[in-house]
């Protein structure tokens, strides 16, 4: 079979499985479990949540249209579930919370939804449970790392920067002598903009959730720097993605070969790297921080 082909049988089995999922969970009914609304309108009660949340972020975690947020949260508002009006410490900033009716309306949902999922399961034996639930968390984990979206941006956006304040955090907390910016070598912004170099972030839901950069440091040489994955989503294959976009970057920009440096306490980071095809090299910087030095020829 061809690539072609399998690629076509792939499309068509997600295909049928999101009209069986979405047949089974009830979202083709106008009365999502009938609640007497629609599933948006449910789902963006269950995401303001007993906490409420800024609408920019709803919009966000969402994926949403802004435009249709607005017109759903209208639609809650007139039914006397939400609020949402200018945040206390933002007033560009709009926030949605539930009012004590929709406190109510989240708890009854919540009640409907595990009736949902309890007559998803009560008809299959304990094995088909165990096998379904497996499944379920599996595919749940592959379809975040499909959602995950990796652009080029600013380095000296708010975003980038939080990104690489989490970085530097982190490699406080995990080296032994801990970490100081200050003592490293240093990496100014102008380095990390083409066509000099590039930083890019790695999203879910709108959320930053990873981040790395690369330099130019020769002609036909790149070096990588500051890749970062949060810690909720490691395992999903997001560093590994992150170091893919940058090998793209660095071929656009004529690189011929990527260098990096690591901490001995970045284990999984060593393990990354020797499975994309980098291979450990002399030291050839002189960065206090590093341990193990690597290289990889870009084919």
């Amino acid at each position: 079979m061809d690539r072609s082909q399998t690629r076509h049988d792939q499309v068509a089995k997600v295909r049928s499985f999101n009209r069986a999922v979405t047949q089974r969970i009830g979202v083709l009914n106008s009365s999502y479990l009938d609640c007497g609304r629609s599933l948006g309108e449910a789902r963006l009660l269950y995401e303001i949540g007993r906490d409420g949340a800024d609408v920019r972020d709803l919009r966000a975690k969402l994926d949403l249209d802004s435009g249709y947020v607005s017109r759903l949260l209208r639609s809650l508002e007139r039914q006397g579930l939400v609020k949402a009006q200018a945040a206390v410490d933002d007033a560009r900033v709009r926030r949605a919370t539930l009012t004590r009716k929709g406190l109510h309306e989240v708890a009854e949902l919540d009640r409907l939804s595990n009736a949902l999922a309890e007559s998803v399961l009560a008809p299959l034996g304990k094995a088909q449970r165990d096998r379904l639930v497996a499944a379920m968390g599996e595919v749940e984990r592959l379809i975040k790392v499909s959602a995950v979206a990796i652009q080029a941006e600013a380095p000296d956006s708010s975003e980038a920067r939080w990104c690489v304040e989490q970085y530097f955090r982190e490699l406080a907390q995990r080296f032994e002598a801990g970490f100081d910016a200050a003592k490293s070598i240093r990496v100014d912004n102008a380095e990390l903009t083409p066509p000099n170099g590039v930083f890019i972030i790695a999203r879910l839901s709108g959320r930053p959730i990873g981040c790395g950069s690369l330099r130019r440091k020769e002609r036909r040489i790149g070096e990588i720097k500051r890749l970062w994955v949060a810690t909720d989503v490691r395992g999903l294959g997001v560093g590994r993605r992150i170091l893919e976009a940058l090998e793209a970057h660095a071929r656009r920009f004529g690189f011929r070969t990527l260098r990096l440096d690591t901490n001995r306490s970045l284990r999984e980071a060593q393990a990354l790297y020797r499975t994309c095809g980098y291979r450990e090299v002399a030291p050839f910087n002189d960065e206090p921080y590093a341990h193990h030095w690597f290289e990889k020829a870009l084919a």
